[in-house]
């Protein structure tokens, strides 16, 4: 099942939560630079050692301070225009997520933010279709997925593509 969420994704009760991250894994701005502080100094002493991630690509740590028991840093695509392999990258981003997360840590609920959709500027709708038919993909794999989206408008883009209600 796909839950759609409004809400601030450090305060979930999942077993992992994903953050849209920057490849040095340092935290920055939006969700990332949420989920730093919401974890505590030793994420940034964990993910930094695990530095650097490619775009397209994830890595996984310790929640530390957060609900969420992980972590898993998503690098997504800045857009540029569409014609320089931005969907394939954020494909893959939310793929190698899920991935990491059927690996073995038990994690059974996972929770994903608009990867790329903030400073990174991806389209809103375009991210969500993507975000989407990769969740669709994984459902049986997982008790429970949740797009937990920041802002309103992600939020009813996400419930409009999925058939969900208000």
């Amino acid at each position: 099942m796909i839950d759609i969420v409004h809400a601030d994704i450090t305060c979930l009760t999942v077993d992992a939560i994903v953050n849209a991250a920057n490849s040095s894994l340092r935290g920055g701005g939006g969700v990332d630079g949420a989920i730093h502080r919401a974890a505590g100094p030793e994420l940034a002493r964990a993910a930094t050692k695990l530095a650097p991630c490619p775009t397209g690509d994830a890595v996984i740590t310790p929640g530390f301070r957060l609900t969420a028991s992980f972590v898993i840093h998503a690098v997504g695509p800045v857009w540029r225009g569409g014609a320089r392999g931005e969907a394939a990258l954020l494909r893959r981003a939310y793929e190698r997520s899920f991935a990491l997360a059927a690996g073995g840590d038990d994690i059974a609920s996972i929770a994903f933010p608009a990867i790329s959709t903030g400073i990174y500027g991806y389209p809103k709708r375009d991210a969500a279709e993507i975000a989407l038919e990769v969740m669709r993909a994984n459902e049986g794999r997982f008790d429970r997925i949740v797009a937990c989206l920041f802002d309103e408008e992600s939020a009813r883009i996400y419930r409009e593509l999925s058939g969900a209600r208000e």
